[in-house]
């Protein structure tokens, strides 16, 4: 086994001792659902005075309604108690923070490969792209009009979300 995970384990060890979450429905109680980015300043749950098995939490870079995230956000609708749809991007965020070219150039820097072939999902205009995104899940045939869709803004330097949408 790789002991580059040693840390990890004997946490997730130590996490098991006192795990409470053992037999869950997997529904979310607090009829939630977030789209938020994969960065690790965002605390998802804790944002929002929410607790594990309150929320289904979907992530990726920037923070977009991809296709994943619309198909997530459609199983949680029907299968999984969502009744409630949070899309949260956030300030400080290298996906609106550069184009496409200079994440090519970083991450070819970072590699020491080619990576001129990629293609990154940068997002040049936040807010003009929260309410695409917004509209793109209350537009969805499978997301009913009961279901509250709103677009937020996170700070990551001050923990607040802004309803912009």
């Amino acid at each position: 086994m790789d002991s580059a995970f040693d840390d990890l384990l004997a946490a997730n060890a130590r996490y098991a001792e006192s795990f409470t979450l053992a037999g869950f429905d997997g529904v979310a109680h607090a009829g939630v659902a977030v789209v938020t980015c994969m960065d690790s300043r965002i605390d998802p749950l804790g944002m929002l005075g929410l607790a594990p098995g309150d929320a289904k939490i979907f992530r990726n870079p920037g923070g977009r309604v991809t296709d994943a995230a619309l198909e997530a956000l459609v199983l949680g609708v029907h299968l999984l108690g969502v009744d409630r749809v949070l899309v949260v991007p956030h300030t400080r965020c290298a996906m609106a923070s550069s184009t496409e070219a200079e994440l090519r150039n970083r991450v070819a820097a970072a590699s020491g490969q080619d990576a001129s072939w990629t293609r990154w999902s940068v997002v040049p205009d936040q807010v003009a792209a929260l309410r695409d995104d917004v509209a793109r899940v209350r537009s969805h045939p499978l997301v009913p009009d009961r279901v509250a869709v709103g677009g937020f803004l996170y700070d990551v330097d001050t923990g607040r979300l802004t309803q912009l949408v």
